[in-house]
């Protein structure tokens, strides 16, 4: 026992600390969904196998040593949702740091270049609009990210942001209604966009596909995606994985601003 003390070191400590890091990502990234059972199932079986280990079981350690070896495999397969997510997160932090350290040198009436232009009386006379009408739908705000493979699965616009257009696109009897419409820089790119649902095991079973879809592509990418309900014409925001509901027009249109405004990401 002594000689386990003398041997741990600083960068013993450090090993344990970043491996907790680690694994309080991981489970950040997979709290909330059906995933999260299997990581706890994956935790426990490791944990069995380094006790198993240093027990010196040789046979037990083989069997679970070869079961983690396969499980890598499967494991890829079944979180590559929760792996992308990671990579995206990593990424995106990354930039950004770099971002806020070099706009400390950077003139403050250069720092607006880049940014997401909306003509925001537009979109809060659509919205108004949708909301009065009880029309159901579903707009994504692009920030960074592209969401290229999303605007592809839809009509494929490039049009200018107005009240009009945007409030016709989800009236019942258009082609395009049915999906998502997704905004960047002030240009419609596209409607009747598919996007990936939350698999959030703690969803408000009360709330439609849309919603779902809300969260959804907010667990993914930096966008704010915004619903109007078709049954009480209440509109909610999502952003960062998170459903904010029923939310007056005006507090609505400040937190938008906010959001895009916001050089932060995380995920979970």
């Amino acid at each position: 026992m002594q000689a386990l003390f003398i041997t741990f070191g600083f960068l013993d400590l450090l090993d344990i600390v970043l491996v907790a890091l680690l694994i309080y990502q991981i489970y950040q990234l997979v709290k909330g969904t059906a995933a999260i059972s299997i990581f706890f199932g994956i935790l426990s079986i490791y944990v069995l196998y380094l006790i198993v280990d240093a027990l010196q079981m040789r046979m037990l350690s083989q069997i679970l040593g070869q079961f983690i070896g396969v499980g890598m495999i499967a494991l890829i397969i079944v979180f590559q949702q929760e792996i992308r997510r990671f990579l995206l997160f990593i990424g995106t932090t990354g930039l950004q740091g770099r971002w806020r350290f070099i706009r400390r040198f950077v003139p403050k009436s250069f720092q607006q270049f880049g940014k997401p232009e909306i003509d925001w009386t537009e979109l809060e006379k659509a919205l108004e609009e949708l909301s009065n009408s009880h029309t159901g739908a579903l707009i994504v705000l692009l920030k960074n990210s592209e969401l290229k493979l999303y605007i592809k699965s839809g009509v494929q616009l490039e049009a200018k942001l107005s009240a009009y257009l945007l409030s016709n696109l989800f009236f019942k009897n258009s082609p395009l209604h049915d999906g998502a419409v997704i905004i960047k820089n002030n240009t419609i790119k596209a409607a009747r966009c598919i996007l990936p649902l939350t698999e959030k095991s703690d969803f408000p079973a009360q709330l439609g596909l849309r919603h779902r879809a809300a969260v959804g592509v907010t667990e993914h990418s930096d966008a704010i995606a915004i619903v109007v309900s078709e049954q009480t014409g209440q509109v909610s925001l999502a952003y960062k994985g998170n459903l904010y509901l029923r939310i007056e027009l005006s507090e609505l249109m400040l937190k938008i601003r906010q959001y895009m405004n916001d050089t932060e990401r995380s995920f979970g």
